[in-house]
């Protein structure tokens, strides 16, 4: 199945946002909006922000409440910080360990965000009440989201 997600547009958008400010808080708030409101079948998006070597606090969002902090090497967010990879996870209930912030969330996609020094500074993460929602596709279009907030944010 095809992303109906126009990434290119997306990036564009994201571009937009940057130059108008490029301060993380504004600029992490808006760039959860425009996925949350771009990408169909969504139930989350937002980012986790490092707080320290060991815990991931919850950052700017759209959606229902969440978990304020996730251990390291704990879930999908904490697993993709240790691994400092994407976790495309098809069915959270297949994942080893997952947090169940939101009980309707079955798929989930998380990318870690990287500061000019290539140091974690966070993920994005995003849930869908859809099994395998997220597809290839998806998985690079926001991998290149993530690249641009990786250039153009201001912490």
């Amino acid at each position: 199945m095809m992303s109906s997600t126009n990434y290119r547009i997306l990036q564009k958008q994201l571009r937009e946002l940057i130059e108008e400010e490029p301060f993380y808080v504004p600029l992490l708030s808006n760039a959860s909006a425009l996925l949350y409101m771009s990408m169909d079948r969504l139930n989350w998006a937002g980012f986790y922000l490092m707080r320290d070597e060991k815990t991931l606090v919850l950052g700017p969002f759209q959606g229902k409440t969440a978990c304020i902090h996730i251990p390291v090497g704990k879930g999908v967010c904490g697993t993709a910080v240790l691994e400092n990879r994407t976790q495309l996870v098809k069915n959270v209930h297949d994942f080893p360990g997952h947090i169940a912030c939101d009980s309707e969330s079955l798929s989930e996609i998380v990318i870690p965000i990287h500061d000019k020094n290539g140091k974690i500074t966070g993920v994005l993460d995003i849930d869908s009440p859809v099994e395998a929602r997220f597809t290839e596709e998806d998985r690079e279009g926001l991998e290149n989201f993530v690249k641009t907030l990786e250039e153009g944010i201001a912490y």
